[in-house]
């Protein structure tokens, strides 16, 4: 009898409702809460940099950093009785978006409070910006910014950048997102462990991102940039984001500077878990990385075609030719976004390359952004064994990656993302297209904030414009758009389904 009652009881629609309460948000909330309370408490550097210039804005990064630290510190202790060692899947994926969705909130208080008095459509679109690393801006006449709220800026692309190398070491390989599970040996195993694995490789990563950051700072203070200005494209420089402080952005450093930044774009572009074994004492797996091969194979091989198109058109010489050709190629195909000179006037056929080129990206597990150079060659490999299967039906023919067989999976995943990262940016164009943009604008900007490149083509948006003219639901979309591509697309529409929050 109390079998039967039982199973009467357990209904689709008990179960289901079941299923809705048993989603446990506190591990979520509970992390979320102390990133947002370390931006609050971070938020102190550049009130002190105002303090110390003797501007009333260091005010503003007051009010700004004891609400968002006090916000984030109620939301984990809240939280605290639920956090674990271990996270479901639906909490792993909750959690990537949750945290880059809540950052933003809080990282556009300084600019909607302070001397900018920015509506806060355009203060969270700037921190958004910040925050994935895309660099696309909504301000103008940075060289007269208070040097806190430049500062702040950087800062938030500075922490995008590590937090997303966390992501694509920890995180990604483990949600199976985009053919990432092909590097999951890689950036160690992380099944059933996420948070204290994520904690591991962050400290690991962390010294080798600091480093970098600050050999590039030294560099750039080397070749003639001010301290300020040093530190603060360091910052966006080693984070691949690509805010500078100055309008021209890199054209106002043209020379050895643009050489520089462009080593310095390419070192944090490689994948950090190479930068792990180095360190550990072993260099062979960088040596024989076949992305990172290709990655540099492609920056040179753009570079000079670009060095010599020019030439032959003009009457540039090669060595600028090269130089601008080379910090403009690394720019893109990085998704950090300087400009260091207009090259939409260097011809038809620039413009469009420079287009696709920034939805190649660079290396797996490293800052910079879009589809990545992996994906690419395990598609043409897929491809290859396909051909071959047509041309040999009874053949046993297999994708491969640097020597491995690539199991089904991986493939399936990788153009699974190939069709998806098409369609969104489809669908983001036409929506853009809708709110009354051009054709030119809609169509770059949507690969702009997908592939978190920055500058889009044509006067408004493009190298030497900015996206402040843009109306409030383009901004909005952009937003959205700039999330939903730093977070490599899966990540963030499978919470959009229903099936998600039943466990």
């Amino acid at each position: 009898m109390r079998l039967r009652h039982l199973s009467s009881a357990l209904t689709p629609e008990v179960c289901r409702a079941n299923a809705w309460r048993m989603f446990d948000l506190r591990p979520v909330g509970y992390v979320s809460g102390l990133l947002v309370a370390f931006l609050g408490v971070s938020m102190l550097v550049p009130m002190s940099v105002d303090l110390f210039d003797g501007n009333g804005h260091w005010q503003v990064f007051a009010e700004s950093s004891i609400l968002t630290t006090l916000t984030g510190l109620l939301i984990a202790m809240a939280c605290a009785n639920g956090i674990g060692s271990h996270l479901s899947i639906q909490q792993t994926f909750l959690l990537t978006t949750g945290v880059w969705l809540a950052l933003p909130l809080f990282g556009a208080l300084p600019f909607y409070l302070g001397p900018l008095e920015a509506r806060y459509v355009d203060a969270f679109f700037e921190a958004m910006s910040g925050l994935t690393t895309t660099g696309a801006t909504v301000f103008t006449g940075l060289d007269d910014m208070p040097m806190g709220l430049q500062l702040w800026r950087s800062l938030l692309q500075w922490f995008g950048g590590i937090g997303i190398i966390v992501v694509a070491m920890v995180f990604l390989p483990e949600l199976r997102v985009g053919g990432m599970q092909i590097f999951r040996s890689e950036a160690f195993d992380t099944m059933g462990k996420v948070l204290p694995r994520a904690v591991e490789i962050a400290k690991q990563i962390s010294f080798i991102y600091i480093a970098i950051t600050m050999l590039c700072a030294l560099v750039y203070v080397l070749v003639g940039m001010s301290i300020f200005d040093a530190i603060n494209h360091a910052f966006t420089t080693v984070s691949t984001g690509g805010f500078s402080t100055t309008d021209a952005s890199f054209g106002a450093f043209q020379g050895a500077p643009e050489y520089a930044a462009s080593l310095f774009m390419i070192l944090a572009s490689l994948p950090f878990v190479r930068y792990v074994q180095l360190v550990a004492g072993t260099a062979k797996p960088m040596m024989q990385d076949s992305q990172i091969r290709l990655y540099l194979l492609l920056i040179i091989g753009l570079s000079v075609f670009f060095a010599v198109y020019r030439m032959a058109l003009s009457d540039n010489d090669l060595a600028s030719g090269f130089r601008e050709a080379l910090f403009n190629v690394t720019s893109i195909i990085s998704g950090t976004g300087y400009s260091s000179t207009n090259y939409q006037l260097w011809g038809p056929l620039p413009v469009v390359l420079f287009f696709f080129i920034g939805l190649i990206g660079g290396c797996a597990g490293s800052t910079s952004c879009s589809i990545k150079v992996f994906r690419y060659q395990l598609l043409f490999a897929s491809i290859k064994s396909q051909i071959r299967k047509i041309h040999s039906p009874h053949g046993l023919f297999a994708p491969r990656y640097e020597g491995r067989s690539v199991a089904d999976d991986v493939i399936n995943s990788v153009i699974s993302f190939f069709v998806l990262f098409v369609v969104s940016l489809g669908i983001l164009a036409i929506l853009l297209g809708l709110t009354g943009l051009d054709f030119i604008t809609s169509l770059s900007g949507a690969a702009s904030a997908l592939a978190n490149i920055g500058p889009g083509l044509g006067d408004q948006i493009g190298p030497t414009g900015n996206f402040a003219g843009l109306n409030d639901t383009a901004k909005w979309f952009l937003s959205a758009g700039m999330l939903i591509g730093r977070l490599e697309l899966v990540a963030v529409y499978v919470i959009l389904t229903v099936n998600f929050w039943r466990v």
